[in-house]
């Protein structure tokens, strides 16, 4: 709606831009049947949390130029409210453009402290002119009223009928907050029973679910991807796939490596047979006396600044590898990337 003050000097329209759908419910009006819509000045509907905007177009109607000022007022905090250029000289004719901004603090009808709360609110737009010693003189105000509402969504599953006055939402809405968290909860529940989103106390019934045993050795994060890959660790438990993957996950080094590069986890098998008469052939390949059997290596390369845990590693590898396989752990620093070489750009560097 649209609203001007017909004064020759000052013409003033203020165009809410967020116009209420239904009549504001007043009070008194519940116990009477028959009731007239009161006449409302200006009206502006604000949901906490909710940014709310209104024009205010300030035209100059004198014959003589204008410091123009607006200021805004009310029984609200002035915290509520923001002027956008609020401040300008007008020529004969010209118009001044502000924008009102208004924004409830989301909590506003939590603050139970302040005993009953105000679902109105008075406003006061005031037009000053100043002169050139910066004092002002009132030329035109303009009232409005701010509506307090709480946003209910269940109206959206009732016919038009019931918008035509918003003390219907208001009471839905003491229903929406009740039930609303519940709901929030179900639509999320897949949330919970994932352990890369769960909460934290969900994850040892998580853990129990798929046996996987928590250790306090470990971090959060680590806790949240081992649960999350206990299943893949069981199918490939034994092998050296398996192996690989949870000292991965236990200690944050890669599995791949860059082409080029030794890998950052290395598993070798030391099988053989040894020296057998009738079946061996002297040669650089020879060797005397038998190898351990199922025995293998474990070579892990640490990168600088990772802190590997020892013990924590050979826990990993006695619970992955075969119960009859010995092992030996080496753990050494990663080498040094040697820097690529420096383009020179410049075609003359290189002549005498």
């Amino acid at each position: 709606m649209t609203q001007a003050l017909d004064r020759p000097a000052l013409a003033i329209r203020f165009t809410p831009m967020d116009v209420p759908m239904t009549r504001p419910w007043e009070e008194g009006e519940l116990s009477s049947i028959a009731v007239h819509a009161p006449a409302v000045v200006n009206p502006l509907m604000l949901h906490p949390g909710e940014p709310t905007e209104a024009s205010v177009a300030v035209t100059n109607g004198s014959d003589r130029p204008l410091d123009l000022a607006i200021d805004v007022s009310g029984t609200f905090p002035d915290s509520w409210c923001q002027v956008l250029r609020s401040r300008q000289t007008l020529n004969p004719g010209e118009t001044l453009n502000a924008i009102l901004l208004l924004q409830v603090p989301d909590d506003y009808f939590e603050q139970a402290d302040r005993g009953q709360l105000a679902l109105e609110q008075r406003g006061q737009l005031r037009c000053f002119a100043h002169d050139d010693e910066g004092n002002g003189r009132l030329l035109r105000t303009l009232e409005f009223t701010l509506y307090l509402r709480p946003r209910s969504l269940y109206l959206d599953f009732l016919p038009d009928l019931y918008r035509e006055v918003d003390f219907v939402g208001r009471l839905l809405k003491v229903f929406e907050l009740a039930f609303e968290p519940d709901v929030r909860t179900l639509n999320g529940l897949w949330a919970y029973l994932n352990p890369r989103l769960a909460p934290q106390g969900m994850l040892p019934f998580l853990a129990h679910w798929v046996g996987w045993q928590i250790s306090p050795d470990l971090s959060l994060d680590q806790q949240r991807e081992l649960i999350a890959q206990a299943l893949e660790i069981y199918r490939w438990r034994g092998t050296r796939r398996g192996l690989r993957l949870s000292l991965h996950l236990a200690t944050g080094l890669p599995l791949e490596s860059p082409s080029g590069e030794a890998p950052a986890i290395a598993i070798t098998e030391t099988f053989g047979s040894g020296l057998v008469l009738g079946e061996t052939r002297l040669g650089p390949e020879a060797i005397m006396g038998g190898t351990k059997p199922f025995h293998f290596s474990v070579t892990l390369r640490q990168p600088p600044g990772l802190d590997l845990d020892e013990n924590l590693i050979r826990k990993t590898i006695e619970q992955e590898k075969p119960a009859f396989c010995t092992y030996d752990l080496t753990i050494m620093p990663a080498p040094l990337r040697s820097p690529l070489p420096r383009r020179n750009d410049d075609p003359l560097a290189s002549l005498p």
